[in-house]
């Protein structure tokens, strides 16, 4: 936090990345960590500039124009990890932000951080010994990777589509349990203490938990569609592509072995949603774009296939799918969030867009709100929803009401869509439904989008339910990494920085320093920085 003086007072002036986390709503403001820079070891910051140098070697005729421009205009150096207050500066003018997160966060909270042009960062940095490619997300992948190609201001909108469809796509259980394996194998693979049974039980646990989807879910594909453009994209020609996808511009073992004859490049279209991919290896085949335009054609027709866009039945029936917290919108435009458990079908159309349902059963708590705003508290029974042409429920007093689809219900409105002595009868059938609950009507069902439609006041209500405890494990992670780092080796890597920066370096220290790393046979990144220093290599391995 910046401080001035005004009058002889101290006035507090946020930095640009506390500006940046003050314009985001609650719900992400808990995933957002501080960038403690001051954490970053001397074999961290060697660890960035191992990397970034050569990748920007071998990158410069390989990635796309954009990138090397990108990386000075978004504030990235190869010689430090980057402040995300420099970078803030510098994202700013490409209407874009940046917020620290500590790891994996959920997929709807990326989503949502990147549909409103703000990049969600990873603050730790992957361990030296794995150097050349991590399934965990870190300051290198997030800053490196995704933010030079912002400088495209075609592929930034496009970042942001993205964003926003996967956001809206629906989610479901199992999808929650493969988030959670990811996440706990990524931590325990950068953690220098996890034994190798508990890393191989993560993995295992990872198989498990894809192998449990009963189906490939909305949010799945939108997974594979960002994973096969955004994450690892090639662009151009099939012959002579480029690298644009972030994943391949961090990891030196990817943007090495990518454009060889041994990935196979397949030309992008709406079909890569259908094929899955291995977080934990590197790809075996890549997908080319023509261009950035090709990407927003291949999105518009993966956002024509969701439930979100077509509404009707089919939305219902990925919600009722997924047993997840989702939300419809009504004809009127009033927005139900919650989990839809049942939908009873009339047997015949009857309302636009390919809408048979007669009536939908929302399971409590369930949140009404319009254009996003919650109007109320959470309404804690379950919410019936009848759809079809017919008279409106009145808010107050009794009704009896048939709807095109068949559906006649009776009861007594007792305000704000609360009934009491429900009855129901659908083509002369009886329904078992609560005598008590809160009834809703709509001529039709316009959208069925994933996740809250207030996902701030969902939160505020609900957020503590969730079990993740953000940050936890990678916190611990990063303290182990920290603690792992010999006092003598961290202050021999400070001592070689400190030299490089001031350009004073002294061939006998040097050469002493050498020959004292010996006592760490395993650590070859600081060998490596010493030799470059002395000429005698570029890069050791």
């Amino acid at each position: 936090m910046g401080i001035e003086l005004r009058s002889g007072r101290e006035s507090f002036v946020p930095t640009p990345t506390e500006l940046a986390i003050q314009q985001l709503p609650r719900n992400l403001r808990r995933y957002v960590v501080t960038q403690d820079y001051a954490a970053y070891t001397p074999r961290d910051q060697a660890v960035w500039r191992h990397i970034m140098r050569r990748l920007r070697d071998h990158l410069a005729d390989k990635a796309h124009p954009s990138y090397l421009d990108g990386l000075a205009a978004t504030g990235i150096g190869t010689e430090r990890i980057p402040s995300l207050d420099e970078m803030n500066v510098k994202l700013a003018a490409l209407g874009w932000s940046a917020v620290a997160v500590r790891g994996f966060i959920p997929p709807a909270v990326f989503t949502e951080f990147q549909a409103l042009g703000v990049l969600a960062i990873a603050a730790d940095i992957r361990d030296h010994e794995h150097i050349d490619y991590t399934p965990a997300p870190d300051i290198v992948h997030e800053s490196a990777g995704h933010a030079p190609i912002l400088a495209n201001a075609r592929y930034a909108e496009y970042l942001r589509r993205a964003g926003h469809a996967g956001f809206r796509a629906i989610a479901s259980i199992e999808d929650e349990a493969v988030f959670r394996a990811i996440r706990n194998l990524s931590i325990l693979e950068e953690d220098p203490t996890a034994v190798p049974h508990r890393v191989e039980l993560a993995k295992e646990q990872l198989s498990a938990a894809k192998a449990s989807r009963r189906y490939v879910s909305e949010n799945a594909k939108a997974s594979r569609l960002y994973w096969w453009t955004a994450e690892y994209g090639l662009i151009g020609s099939g012959e002579r592509p480029h690298i644009y996808g972030a994943g391949l511009l961090s990891s030196i073992g990817e943007a090495e072995q990518c454009l060889s004859s041994g990935v196979e490049k397949i030309p992008l279209s709406i079909r890569c949603i259908d094929t899955d991919y291995d977080i934990t290896h590197m790809q075996p085949q890549l997908f080319v774009a023509r261009d950035f335009d090709h990407l927003f054609e291949v999105l518009s027709a993966f956002e024509a296939s969701l439930a979100y866009t077509r509404g009707g039945d089919f939305g219902l029936e990925q919600a009722l799918a997924a047993r997840t917290v989702n939300h419809l919108v009504l004809s009127d435009g009033l927005e139900l969030t919650g989990r839809v458990v049942e939908r009873v079908s009339a047997g015949w159309p009857i309302a636009p867009p390919q809408l048979g349902t007669a009536l939908a059963r929302l399971q409590g708590p369930v949140l009404t709100s319009r254009g996003g705003r919650a109007l109320s508290r959470p309404i804690t029974d379950d919410v019936l929803v009848c759809f079809g042409p017919g008279q409106p429920v009145p808010d107050e007093g009794p009704f009896d009401v048939e709807f095109s689809s068949g559906l006649r219900v009776t009861g007594f409105a007792t305000g704000g869509g609360a009934v009491v002595n429900l009855g129901a009868h659908l083509a002369g059938r009886p329904l078992e439904l609560p005598r008590s609950t809160h009834l809703f009507t709509s001529h039709g069902l316009p959208s069925v989008a994933g996740g809250p439609a207030d996902p701030e006041t969902w939160d505020r209500w609900f957020g503590d339910l969730d079990a993740l405890v953000q940050g936890g494990g990678e916190a611990r992670a990063r303290a182990e990494k920290a603690r792992a780092l010999d006092g003598e080796l961290a202050a021999l890597y400070e001592e070689v920085r400190r030299m490089r920066e001031k350009r004073t370096k002294s061939r006998d220290r040097l050469k002493a320093i050498l020959e004292r790393a010996s006592h760490w046979p395993g650590d070859w990144l600081l060998r490596s920085e010493i030799e470059e220093l002395l000429g005698s290599s570029r890069h050791a391995a």
